[in-house]
């Protein structure tokens, strides 16, 4: 059986502008049944790093805002913490870096909460039935939410071959430790050369896994639990994550994650995909490189895995730009995403997330 996938093109005039479009391909998925009066409702987005320009303009945000109070329902913007250090690694700074990115609240018409709290360590536990995992660490703030739209910037990641739907849910929702599973099957290191033994990750671990020894932190990776809590830390950055998960086994948990974070409300659930400036790299990164693609569209869809194929589908399909990373596959029908990260099976996510009931594959596109 195939799910439905709502596609508006580009194209834009004095009759109908984009965010108008926006708001009828909300409509086309049947918003207004999906939230109910009084619902609080997570926006679940990325808010872009300070430097980077390609995550998608609060404006089109707001129309989502806007169609979220149509239907009675209270909006929040949310996003969580990053493993790593940086502008992100807690709420203060985060949030600080989402209102200079223009997601404050004059422009988009909600609050914004972290879904993870402060320091990213406000979760739950979700048991799943999973191929590789039974439980999963999301977002508290996600969990509690009575409703859930997704709003993700479709572009290529050089983990999974792309970043979509299901990565805006398995690693967006995920809490610090859930990113740290997803990432490392491996507690973290500590570079000795930038150590000062301060002790600063000694009193962040709960777990009496640190301990300072001559000079310099040493984590025993025995009584370590991989809550993360020593990598932002440390001001120095000197505790590093051990990044040695192979890329299939990331998807794998990525997808199983994203089981987690629609668990109780897959029928409150709405997923939004912008096809626009395709990056050949995460929004993470302080910079983005040229598209490798033309704008495309937006589609949305209650189904994240027929979204996410939809998407990529349309991106291959589409013609390659030259004097960009795409090193391969310019023609339509040619595999963009292989085209930047060759190495990757970008396919290993939307198998999995079909395999263990998150959605189909199979879809049927309706152009507006």
């Amino acid at each position: 059986m195939s799910s439905k996938v709502f596609f508006a093109d580009m194209r834009a005039g004095h009759r109908e502008n984009l965010l108008d479009k926006l708001g009828r391909l909300l409509k086309a998925c049947g918003i207004s049944e999906k939230i109910s009066a009084n619902d609080l409702v997570a926006v679940k987005l990325h808010f872009g790093e300070r430097g980077n320009h390609t995550f998608i303009r609060p404006i089109f945000i707001r129309r989502v805002v806007d169609e979220i109070r149509g239907c009675s329902g209270n909006p929040f913007l949310t996003d969580s913490s990053t493993l790593y250090p940086g502008e992100r690694k807690e709420a203060v700074s985060a949030l600080r870096c989402a209102i200079e990115n223009g997601f404050a609240f004059a422009v988009v018409g909600a609050p914004l909460i972290m879904s993870d709290g402060l320091r990213g360590h406000s979760a739950e536990d979700v048991a799943i039935r999973g191929e590789v995992l039974q439980s999963v660490s999301i977002g508290r703030e996600i969990l509690e939410s009575d409703a859930l739209v997704t709003v993700s910037h479709f572009k290529c990641h050089e983990l999974t071959g792309f970043g979509g739907a299901l990565k805006n849910l398995g690693m967006g929702c995920a809490s610090r430790s859930g990113k740290l599973v997803q990432h490392s099957n491996v507690a973290p290191k500590v570079a000795e050369k930038f150590c000062n033994g301060c002790g600063i990750c000694l009193k962040a671990c709960v777990h009496d896994a640190i301990a300072i020894i001559e000079g310099s932190a040493r984590i025993d990776p025995d009584r370590c639990a991989g809550c993360g809590r020593c990598i932002t830390a440390c001001h120095r950055k000197a505790v590093n994550i051990q990044w040695n998960e192979a890329a299939p086994l990331v998807m794998k948990k990525m997808a199983e994650f994203a089981l987690g974070a629609v668990q109780g409300k897959t029928e409150k659930t709405l997923y939004v995909n912008f096809i626009t400036q395709v990056s050949p790299a995460c929004d993470c990164y302080g910079h983005a490189d040229a598209p490798i693609v033309n704008d495309i569209g937006i589609c949305a869809s209650n189904d994240p895995v027929a979204l996410d194929q939809a998407c990529a589908d349309l991106v291959n399909n589409a013609q390659g730009n030259r004097d960009t990373a795409l090193q391969s596959g310019w023609e339509p029908g040619g595999d963009k995403f292989r085209g930047v990260h060759p190495d990757i099976d970008w396919e290993i996510q939307l198998e999995h997330a079909e395999k263990i009931g998150l959605g189909t594959r199979v879809y049927e596109l309706v152009r507006l």
